[in-house]
């Protein structure tokens, strides 16, 4: 490895933008891992994407009961929605997961309903 390359390396890390370096750093994992990127994905599709969960809350209103996440892979977002649920263990704000399931869309925004899911690491 060159001294250049490396102080190179460095002086981004040093300066550049820690989401978009967070963004890079993820999209990468998933691509390593085989996974679908969340852009690439369409309605209809059956996909399987890595990435981490950013936020999650549950709805507990008579039609709206579940849990909902914000999954982001470096890509894009996707929400994942489990009906009927009041909280799942592990699935919790800065989690990494593996996720499958069909895509949809609702209101102009990607989702997947009801995934299977896989946690990561031991955050």
């Amino acid at each position: 490895m060159s001294a250049t390359g490396y102080l190179k390396r460095l002086g981004r890390r040093l300066t550049e933008d820690l989401d978009t370096l967070d963004a890079e750093e993820i999209s990468q994992e998933s691509k390593a891992a085989g996974a679908r990127s969340a852009a690439d994905c369409v309605r209809g599709e059956d996909a399987v994407m890595q990435g981490e969960l950013r936020s999650v809350e549950t709805c507990s209103k008579a039609a709206k009961t579940g849990v909902a996440a914000e999954f982001f892979d470096g890509s894009g977002t996707v929400t994942l929605k489990w009906m009927g649920r009041h909280r799942i263990p592990g699935i919790e704000p800065g989690r990494k997961v593996v996720v499958r399931g069909r895509v949809g869309e609702k209101d102009g925004r990607k989702v997947m309903y009801n995934p299977y899911y896989e946690l990561l690491g031991d955050e």
